[in-house]
């Protein structure tokens, strides 16, 4: 794993290859748009370019127009007889924009369990159901950007690399930010089908983009990659419009001690933890009139699991502390993080990156999260906040009491953590450290 100081470099010409959220806003979509606006205004030509779905970010989106293995037709090309030798024009439509848009509003979702054989069709490339995708991707890449490099969002969606390397000739990258959550929902056959797959597809790599050093270690041995194949860059978060934590003025007197969660309503998550401790800080003297606040996106799937939380709170009598925000969009994400004392997103799973982590910091907010994945990594750089052990409410809940025993305190954690978010982890340093690694790529192509 390799790290690299920032460096005036010139411009360079890179596709990036990112899967839309079917509607939602999705945390990789998110940082990848952040760090190609900012590999743009740092005077590269960076082209964002959407596969299955369009992307939903809360900030400018720069992706391209042209859509790619658009969702309805890679599932009618997966699931119809024939469908895929259907001559362009009677199915190309599909893939405009608006009716994607329609379709994923109606609540059609990427659960892996559901997509065991299309994830494997993908994952083939030009030998699977979706073949004329993957050709007609890595034509467009070739004749209307001629990259430099090609950078894949994730692996899952990388199956055209092959194909990519033989036909433009340039470096090829893949970005892994997730990819065992999905890949371990996945059903058998298809699961070990598609590990063995993926394994074919390694060699096609250059590199392997990661947010943390634990996350470099467990998928090295989670996928088989070389470890000198990954490299490390900054996560990066857009922080032209966040609020200074000195402008936040917590008014602690004015209001009941607050907790926030942001993410979506999934039960990977944690929102479920963060409830049952919610009640046992309920529970503790002087928290008795604490407040939970719940915002992120919930779509048809969900609604059950967020419907059964809510019903656990009215059962304990605890239903009047809380507050549900639903979806966000930035304006409101921001007056969120201004009208809480802390934040906890208690995942279950280990999480790659943390981007609400590092938002919440960025707006002077402190941070109680579990011990493992990129969590331990984030609150040792930044100093921002507490480690619980995962999986206990209990132990959350005690944390939490803490912080909000003492909001002052509270605040100068969360104001100092703020500081190191702003000069670290901001979008441009990200995007800087990215560019370097397409450098030294491009560099060693030439040699």
């Amino acid at each position: 794993m390799h790290t690299s100081s920032a460096a005036q470099l010139d411009p360079i010409t890179v596709a990036y290859i990112t899967a839309g959220g079917a509607g939602m806003f999705c945390g990789s979509c998110m940082r990848d748009n952040t760090v190609a606006r900012a590999m743009h205004h740092q005077g590269h030509d960076v082209h964002l370019i959407p596969m299955y779905t369009p992307i939903r970010v809360d900030e400018e989106d720069v992706s391209e127009q042209t859509l790619f293995y658009g969702g309805i037709n890679v599932y009618m090309e997966q699931n119809v007889p024939g469908y895929r030798f259907l001559p362009d024009f009677a199915t190309r439509w599909l893939d405009q924009a608006w009716i994607i848009r329609w379709a994923t509003s109606r609540g059609i979702e990427t659960n892996a369990k559901q997509l065991g054989a299309l994830t494997l069709s993908v994952l083939k490339g030009v030998e699977g159901k979706q073949r004329k995708e993957a050709t007609r991707l890595v034509d467009w890449v070739a004749a209307s950007i001629k990259p430099q490099v090609v950078n894949y969002s994730n692996m899952l969606i990388a199956g055209s690399a092959p194909l990519m390397k033989e036909k433009v000739g340039c470096p090829i990258v893949v970005t892994l930010q997730g990819d065992d959550v999905f890949m371990d929902e996945l059903p058998e056959p298809y699961r070990t089908q598609c590990f063995q797959q993926i394994h074919r597809l390694v060699p096609s790599v250059d590199k392997f983009v990661v947010f943390s050093r634990y996350y470099a270690d467990y998928m090295a041995d989670y996928f088989g990659i070389p470890s000198e194949k990954f490299h490390l860059v900054p996560l990066g978060i857009d922080l032209t419009d966040l609020p200074e934590a000195g402008d936040a003025e917590h008014e602690v007197t004015a209001r009941h001690p607050t907790i926030g969660y942001l993410a979506r309503m999934a039960p990977e998550k944690g929102l479920h933890l963060l409830i049952d401790a919610f009640l046992h800080l309920r529970a503790m003297p002087g928290m008795e009139n604490a407040q939970l606040k719940i915002a992120g996106w919930a779509g048809p799937q969900q609604q059950p699991y967020l419907d059964e939380q809510f019903e656990k709170l009215k059962a304990a009598g605890h239903f009047d502390g809380c507050e549900y925000l639903g979806t966000v969009d930035r304006a409101e994400k921001l007056a969120f993080l201004k009208s809480i004392d802390v934040l906890s997103v208690p995942t279950t799973y280990r999480e790659p990156k943390g981007l609400f982590v590092l938002e919440a910091l960025a707006a002077g907010v402190p941070v109680v999260q579990p011990r493992h994945g990129a969590f331990p990594e984030l609150l040792e750089a930044t100093q921002g906040g507490h480690l619980v052990p995962p999986h206990d409410p209990i132990s959350l809940a005690e944390k939490l009491a803490e912080v909000l025993g003492d909001r002052e305190a509270a605040q100068r954690l969360g104001a100092s953590a703020s500081e190191t978010v702003r000069t670290k982890f901001n979008a441009q340093v990200a995007a800087a450290k990215t560019a370097e690694l397409y450098q030294q790529l491009i560099a060693a192509e030439v040699r």
